[in-house]
């Protein structure tokens, strides 16, 4: 390759009518690395011999002085131990419908309330944990109560309101 030209230059005389006669250029040639492109010396087939224990390894020399007795003691590894809860056996109610209802229809800041704690008693059940299921049920009940009780006293207001504004008009 001459060093004077670019190595993806074409050689010289090339046309562009020749390029379907003509083979592809050839990769760029590296003097610095003398087999760049060419296939790799025959390997031998299989697994090497192995390797030597116990001797010197490498040609490398001892510690004056050092000799390790050989070692014989077996390492012992503990299996792995993993441990999970199971849901719970006793049923706790999450009260999810009366949440969504209460939500929907009656309060809905107390309903979204009722309801983040429907979810965590739901949660709560599949960990298997059981005071937070029942903490969390509990306080999904109590808020439901009272975001229905809310959304009743609301609707009886309404209604007498509007009639009595009615009547008089």
């Amino acid at each position: 390759m001459n060093p004077n030209m670019s190595p993806s230059a074409p050689p010289p005389g090339w046309t562009s009518d020749d390029k379907s006669a003509m083979p592809p250029p050839p990769y760029q040639d590296h003097p610095q690395y003398p087999n760049a492109g060419y296939p790799y010396p025959a390997q031998a087939q299989g697994y090497g011999p192995p390797p030597q224990y116990g001797g010197q390894p490498y040609g490398q020399q001892p510690y004056p002085g050092q000799q390790y007795p050989p070692v014989t003691a077996a390492v012992t590894v503990q299996p792995t131990v993993y441990v999970t809860q199971a849901p719970l056996a006793r049923a706790v109610n999450d009260y999810l419908g009366y949440s969504i209802f209460t939500m929907l229809c009656c309060c809905l800041p107390l309903g979204i309330a009722a309801f983040i704690y429907s979810i965590s008693t739901r949660k709560a059940v599949q960990r298997g944990d059981l005071v937070v299921a029942d903490q969390s049920s509990a306080v999904a009940r109590r808020l439901n109560h009272a975001a229905l009780g809310i959304g009743i006293i609301l609707t009886i207001c309404f209604i007498r309101f509007s009639f009595v504004y009615f009547k008089s008009h």
